[in-house]
């Protein structure tokens, strides 16, 4: 059977081009809920209006399908709650920290 902690790591497998930092650590997933071998993920981008949206659908739907036992995936995206920096890891903030213009992020 297909744990949330599978889907998680798959998960962090999907990097956001922009910033070079996973999903997960971004603070972008918000919900994985795993029913069988059925895999439902809400998540949010870091704007409505963010180009790559349907980018990362796609990419979430790749690698999370290709956990073993998984045969579908379902991916909601929402912008409530927002998505706010705060949201972000401490291993991704020390990453972010890193690059030109995102000091004291």
């Amino acid at each position: 059977m297909v744990t949330e902690e599978e889907v998680r790591q798959a998960l962090k497998e999907v990097i956001d081009p922009e910033l070079n930092i996973n999903i997960v650590d971004l603070g972008l997933v918000y919900e994985i809920e795993v029913e069988d071998d059925r895999v439902e993920i809400l998540m949010t981008l870091t704007t409505p209006g963010c180009p790559l949206s349907g980018v990362f659908d796609e990419m979430v739907r790749q690698e999370v399908g290709a956990v073993e036992g998984v045969n579908e995936v379902e991916v909601d995206m929402t912008f409530e709650p927002s998505w706010t920096p705060e949201k972000v890891s401490e291993d991704a903030k020390d990453e972010l920290g890193h690059l030109p213009g995102m000091q004291g992020f």
